[in-house]
């Protein structure tokens, strides 16, 4: 999901079409919330499901709203951390999506409800 963002960012699309899962659709949301997405809609059902990602850009001349997104937590090392741990991207002008109990959010709702989690990548 994070490499389909990036490759279209990069190409200025103006859309994406991404596989739909639960963690997709969260990620997405999260984006959607701290501004780096303008619209999410959803096509098809069941296995053909696929959401409909509208990136944003500014400027006159299209600068991509997403400059980097780095995934952090990865299958063969999961990263942990507590809500004193958990990191400020770019001294927080960046977002650090985070998988916790309560549900998938960025670094600053997750400081403001106590909770640490797996940070699952860093948005900038």
């Amino acid at each position: 999901m994070l490499t389909r963002i990036r490759n279209a960012s990069e190409k200025r699309h103006q859309s994406t079409k991404i596989p739909a899962s639960r963690m997709s659709r969260s990620i997405a949301k999260v984006l959607q919330q701290e501004g780096f997405i303008a619209e999410i809609s959803e096509e098809g059902e069941g296995i053909s499901a696929h959401l409909i990602l509208q990136l944003k850009y500014s400027g006159k001349h299209r600068y991509p709203t997403i400059r980097s997104m780095q995934r952090v937590s990865k299958p063969g090392l999961r990263i942990y951390k507590n809500t004193r741990g958990l990191p400020k991207v770019l001294g927080g002008l960046g977002v650090a999506i985070i998988s916790t109990s309560k549900g998938v959010m960025s670094d600053r709702d997750a400081r403001k409800r106590g909770v640490g989690g797996e940070v699952l990548c860093y948005v900038y």
